[in-house]
């Protein structure tokens, strides 16, 4: 090989080319790969930060749900509370209710026993002064008298 003023002139060409881009072409180029670089950086620093968020999210969404689940059961134990306590409240007044009842009928019961004791008495006392009346109307007779006393006593 041979080195003559072209292979000279070819070097001092690629001499020229590679301190062109070395000092206007490599910087901006470099330039926007660190630029690149910072971003991919961030991008994945973001994501981890977004990961650590969405973590820390699901654990207070688990965690209000806890709470929540919680609650819930709580007012049905209230509520479950609160219907027995209003079944007990019904079960006394329906007792003192069916005492009042009772105690009603029960006095019914008394005044209707009384009204047929003196509806009795008016008619024993009716069927009394009858058999007198037909005592003192007929004669005074032992087989009559008896004969009277067993028709009223038929009567009663």
């Amino acid at each position: 090989m041979d080195i003559n003023a072209t292979f000279i002139g070819q070097a001092l060409a690629f001499a020229i080319l590679i301190w062109f881009s070395y000092k206007f072409v490599w910087p901006p180029m470099m330039g926007a790969i660190e630029e690149r670089q910072q971003k991919i950086a961030e991008g994945l620093a973001a994501a981890d930060r977004s990961k650590k968020d969405l973590a820390q999210a699901e654990e207070k969404v688990a965690e209000a749900l806890r709470e929540a689940r919680t609650k819930a059961n709580e007012i049905i134990e209230q509520a479950h509370g609160r219907a027995n306590q209003i079944i007990d409240a019904a079960k006394v007044e329906a007792i003192a209710e069916a005492g009042r009842q009772k105690a009603l009928a029960l006095s019914e019961i008394d005044s209707a026993a009384n009204r047929a004791k003196e509806d009795l008495r008016r008619q024993v006392s009716a069927l009394a002064v009858a058999g007198a009346e037909k005592l003192i109307r007929k004669e005074i007779d032992g087989n009559a008298h008896k004969a009277l006393l067993d028709e009223l006593a038929a009567e009663i």
